[in-house]
């Protein structure tokens, strides 16, 4: 396989997995990502934060899934939302 022909495969296997999810009868999942600069993980009220009130975030929380092993792409700004 040469080097080129690699962005035409991934964009046939981006096009193809995204006609898959579009033309399936399944539900589709609700996902919301929120990014936020200079925070961590005990920053939100849900979490222990004694520091300031999160009442938003600690409803959406309450109810619906938290995944609490999420790593960031580096330990600045930047970085991060290059990684996004």
């Amino acid at each position: 396989m040469s080097p080129n022909s690699f962005p035409i495969l991934a964009i046939s296997y981006l096009v193809f997995a995204v006609g898959k999810v579009c033309l399936s009868d399944e539900p589709k999942p609700n996902v919301i990502l929120i990014m936020t600069d200079d925070q961590g993980w005990a920053d939100v009220g849900k979490f222990g934060a004694k520091g300031f009130e999160t009442p938003n975030l600690d409803r959406m929380a309450a109810e619906g899934l938290r995944f609490t092993q999420h790593y960031s792409g580096s330990t600045v700004c930047a970085p991060t939302r290059c990684v996004l």
